[in-house]
């Protein structure tokens, strides 16, 4: 595809506000994983010639930056926010861990991105693009700022040392069921490295409990020792009672319809036809918002 020069300004954009939450510029470079020299011509903005296609489209990629016409989506104060936003302040400022399992398209994702965002030293690791142990540590690494590669026990000891040198650091596990083996048993080595130093959040849905579960009940090694050292509970928004569930999932549509549909939206009808799910939330009102389009 063409990248305009209007995209290119909105990654430029998304590079200024993502260098906040790190302590350098090399850092940031590492992150993104372009080289010094672009990161420098980009921050200057020398385009022309300097940074290829393919450089942008990495940064934008690791930024989260759409490239196609899509409309904003405004955060909404939903219960399932306030939740994990708090879950994730208590493990970043006191050097915590914990694991949330709770039933999916209720907002987890949608926040765990947002707090990382807008906080220095935090990241977030979708889980199932990263299974194995090697390929999860060398991305906690590089989205640290630290190089990923080389021999892994150099890329292992540097993000340690790393970890246990700057100010509160947080590590965010989504779609943490779809891990190997090898890879939980690291995430226990790490945490034994950097206990109180790095803040750890396990996310997922009942497959990762009943995962933990099953290898506890079958005294797999490793994974009664980690289950402890996340708090040896699980966290949950939802209410257990179904009726109970149903009013909260559907209360929680309507918070986020309310915040992004557009102006004159039947709120009742888009949280009747979603049934309560989030992303059903999103696709009725940008059919909205198309069709809205159509008609001026």
């Amino acid at each position: 595809m063409k990248l305009t020069e209007e995209i290119k300004h909105r990654i430029s954009s998304a590079i200024e506000s993502d260098r906040l939450n790190y302590p350098s510029d090399a850092k940031h470079a590492v992150s993104l994983g372009i080289s010094a020299s672009v990161y420098n011509s980009v921050k200057k903005g020398q385009w022309d010639r300097q940074v290829s296609d393919a450089s942008w489209l990495s940064m934008a990629r690791r930024l989260g930056v759409v490239l196609v016409s899509e409309h904003s989506w405004q955060s909404a104060e939903t219960p399932t926010y306030v939740f994990v936003s708090e879950q994730l302040r208590m493990c970043q400022e006191g050097g915590l861990s914990a694991i949330l399992c709770d039933m999916p398209n209720i907002g987890k994702t949608f926040t765990a991105r947002v707090y990382v965002r807008s906080h220095r030293n935090a990241v977030y690791v979708d889980c199932s693009q990263v299974k194995s142990k090697q390929r999860l540590i060398r991305y906690i690494a590089k989205e640290f700022g630290v190089s990923s590669l080389g021999r892994y026990a150099d890329v292992y000891e540097d993000l340690v040392y790393y970890l246990r040198s700057i100010d509160h650091p947080l590590v965010v596990l989504d779609e943490a069921g779809d891990l190997q083996g090898d890879a939980f048993l690291e995430l226990k080595a790490l945490w034994n490295a950097t206990e109180r130093s790095c803040g750890w959040y396990m996310m997922g849905a009942d497959g990762l409990k009943e995962k933990i579960r099953r290898s506890i009940e079958c005294k797999k090694v490793g994974y009664a020792e980690l289950f402890s050292r996340y708090g040896h509970r699980y966290s949950k928004v939802t209410p257990d009672d179904e009726k109970e569930r149903q009013l909260f999932l559907k209360s929680q549509a309507a918070i986020v319809a309310k915040v992004n549909a557009p102006a004159g939206a039947d709120i009742g009808q888009i949280v009747r036809v979603s049934g309560g799910g989030l992303r059903r939330v999103y696709t009725e009102i940008e059919k909205l918002r198309t069709h809205n389009q159509v008609i001026r």
